[in-house]
């Protein structure tokens, strides 16, 4: 039975860097919502792994958060293109900038 999600998630590029300690990797959004982020890598943090994550959005304002990597799919590189959902899914806890500005952007999206 799959879990449906609320807020529902966006489909949406947005740039993130992300890290365990401090956000050194740096990737993009495959969807995103204010509740979570899926994150395209090809080398995903551990199902349970506490992240630093800093989201840019277009109006280059920046979001820092922490989230929790719920799910993980780590593919090589090369196939990163080819693969399905390759890389993590992440929700988001505690923001320590940017909540507001990420939901007024999110709401300006239609899917």
């Amino acid at each position: 039975m799959k879990v449906e999600r609320k807020p529902q998630r966006k489909k949406k590029r947005l740039k993130v860097r992300f890290g365990v300690d401090y956000p050194k990797r740096v990737a993009f959004t495959g969807d995103v919502s204010a509740g979570g982020i899926y994150i395209i890598t090809g080398q995903p943090e551990r199902p349970g792994s506490r992240l630093l994550i800093e989201i840019s959005l277009p109006d280059e304002q920046q979001v820092i958060v922490y989230g929790q990597v719920c799910w993980a799919k780590k593919v090589p590189p090369n196939l990163i293109r080819l693969a399905n959902k390759a890389g993590m899914g992440v929700r988001l806890s505690q923001f320590e900038v940017g909540q507001q500005p990420l939901i007024d952007y999110l709401e300006t999206l239609r899917h």
